[in-house]
């Protein structure tokens, strides 16, 4: 996650020891729709090579979360304390909006059970890995996106399997314990251990830092070949009405995570933020989490959406700024 100091006219300006990290960011969401594209198609044409590789998904997830936390810093939870409301603001928006929007979508377009409750899943993860950087090229309020990421995630542990319970319950069995300690281990302790890492071993992070955002490109790649290679047989049939289920699904998330800003009338960098707060999901943890507790067709919607939601916010992020900050 990419570090900011606020400033009250100015678009935020990144730390300068992460001044690589921020340049190589934005080269690696430009890129990585494209990356994520092959991988899907290489996961559709060469099933038989990418199956055998569906036990590690938790781990290859363990590994994108640990990145995450190698990213994080105190000044990063300092800023909760801060400004609360904005952040709790963005927190409820999150997991309000988008999990609601995915029962609401899922019931509207009939989806079968396993597409709706893994379009449900992936309302109801934590915001998603790449939304700070959305959120500084949309000039959009770096450190409340940073703070609304980082509470979000170390919240999923119990958050997303009680909404999971209660939204998806009535399409498949749901096992909220078994999905507590699933997220536990791929991305709280990982996080924890990455912030650790960030803490204790300062030099040879910074080292690290600028390849992090590839090094989660790439990994989180890898997850959406895995996930299409295993429903590839059903994608065919299934293809068209889970794109049109998943952009829906952003399309809102990004536009009421904006109007939600708007409403509790904070600043236009706020509101941008909150957008990609929103409207971007840990669609890694909700693969992870289909492929483990349904089956690889609950994982189509999540490795969609990893494609869907980083083309969607490059171009909202670019169109926004163009847009002058306004007042109000």
């Amino acid at each position: 996650m990419l570090e900011a100091t606020t400033n009250p006219v100015e678009t935020p300006v990144l730390n300068p020891a992460l001044a690589a990290e921020a340049k190589i960011a934005r080269i690696a969401v430009t890129v990585f729709p494209l990356l994520v594209v092959l991988a899907g198609v290489a996961g559709f044409l060469l099933p038989d090579a990418f199956k055998p590789l569906a036990p590690s998904v938790p781990f290859l997830l363990g590994i994108i979360m640990f990145c995450m936390g190698l990213t994080l810093t105190p000044p990063d939870f300092a800023s909760v304390a801060k400004r609360p409301w904005a952040v709790v603001l963005g927190i409820v928006a999150h997991y309000v909006i988008m999990p609601g929007a995915g029962w609401l979508i899922a019931v509207a377009l009939n989806l079968e059970p396993q597409l709706a409750v893994g379009l449900i899943l992936v309302g109801c993860a934590p915001s998603g890995t790449a939304s700070n950087v959305m959120a500084f090229l949309a000039k959009g309020d770096v450190a409340l996106s940073v703070a609304v990421a980082s509470v979000s995630t170390l919240i999923a542990p119990i958050v997303t399997p009680l909404l999971v319970f209660f939204l998806a319950g009535s399409f498949l069995n749901i096992d909220a314990g078994s999905m507590v300690l699933d997220i536990v281990k791929t991305v709280l302790l990982p996080v924890i251990g990455g912030l650790a890492a960030r803490l204790f071993l300062k030099k040879l992070v910074s080292k690290v830092l600028p390849a992090l955002p590839w090094a989660s490109a790439v990994v989180i790649s890898v997850i959406v070949a895995v996930v299409v290679a295993g429903s590839a047989s059903k994608i065919v049939a299934a293809g068209g009405i889970v794109f049109l289920a998943v952009v829906l699904h952003n399309g809102f998330g990004l536009g009421l995570g904006y109007l939600a800003g708007k409403l509790g009338r904070l600043d236009d960098k706020a509101r941008r933020a909150l957008a990609f707060e929103v409207g971007m999901q840990n669609s890694g943890l909700a693969a992870t989490l289909a492929t483990a507790h349904f089956t690889p067709l609950a994982a189509l919607p999540s490795a969609v959406f990893s494609l869907w939601h980083n083309v969607s916010g490059a171009i909202v992020a670019a169109w926004l700024a163009r847009k002058p900050l306004t007042e109000n």
